[in-house]
């Protein structure tokens, strides 16, 4: 945030620190207990009330519960975690302008950890269902280059890593796509247009129980 060459106000700057670590905080929580969950034999391709181990919980009431826990996660905790992080890593990219010709070449190192970067990038996009801002921010991304680009300014090493991660990021998130287009059990799970399931789901729906058996 401190590379930006347009800073935020101070208390700007505290509010996106105070809810990054908030959402984080409530994520984490809800994370702990769907790995609970997960040992019991809870099956992420399956809606919640489609489960069978929530069915059979008594009283029925404390399935509201869960739905709502299932909603601090997954929706309120991953946006109030992901919004502030891509908003911090979009201002980070605003101050990797350059001029000077051998600061817009990549060392080995960079091009060594693209791949588990543009990894970690897609997996962030796909478990957490961050697309929105994720694409966001790098359409916002490219219209800063193209912004710079007229004043006589290009990414240099840092600002090409990040544009390269994303860039993989997107490649692979089409690709996971295309490969589940047709998996009528995970488009039950995520219907309409915005189809991106998580990675969590297609293994307890297609690798769980071959994996089980492999163990046994």
């Amino acid at each position: 945030m401190e590379r930006s060459p347009k800073t935020l106000p101070r208390s700007a700057m505290y509010l996106c620190i105070i809810t990054f670590v908030m959402g984080s905080s409530i994520h984490l929580l809800g994370e702990s207990i769907n790995q609970r969950l997960l040992i019991s034999g809870y099956q992420t391709h399956l809606t919640l009330r489609e489960n069978p181990i929530i069915k059979s919980i008594t009283p029925h009431t404390l399935i509201d519960s869960f739905e709502l826990l299932q909603y601090y996660d997954e929706s309120l905790g991953l946006c109030m975690w992901y919004v502030p992080l891509f908003l911090i890593l979009f201002l980070y990219f605003t101050g990797c302008f350059t001029i000077v010709k051998a600061e817009k070449k990549m060392p080995v190192s960079a091009w060594i950890l693209l791949g588990p970067s543009g990894l970690y990038y897609w997996y962030l996009v796909t478990e957490g269902q961050i697309f929105i801002p994720f694409i966001f921010t790098f359409f916002a991304m490219m219209a800063t280059v193209l912004h710079q680009k007229r004043k006589g300014f290009l990414p240099d090493s840092n600002g090409l890593f990040l544009l390269y991660s994303f860039s993989i990021s997107l490649f692979l998130v089409s690709v996971w796509v295309a490969c589940l287009w047709n998996d009528k059990v995970l488009r039950k799970k995520y219907p309409g247009v915005m189809y991106i399931p998580e990675p969590w789901a297609l293994y307890t729906l297609h690798l769980r129980d071959k994996h089980t058996t492999l163990t046994d």
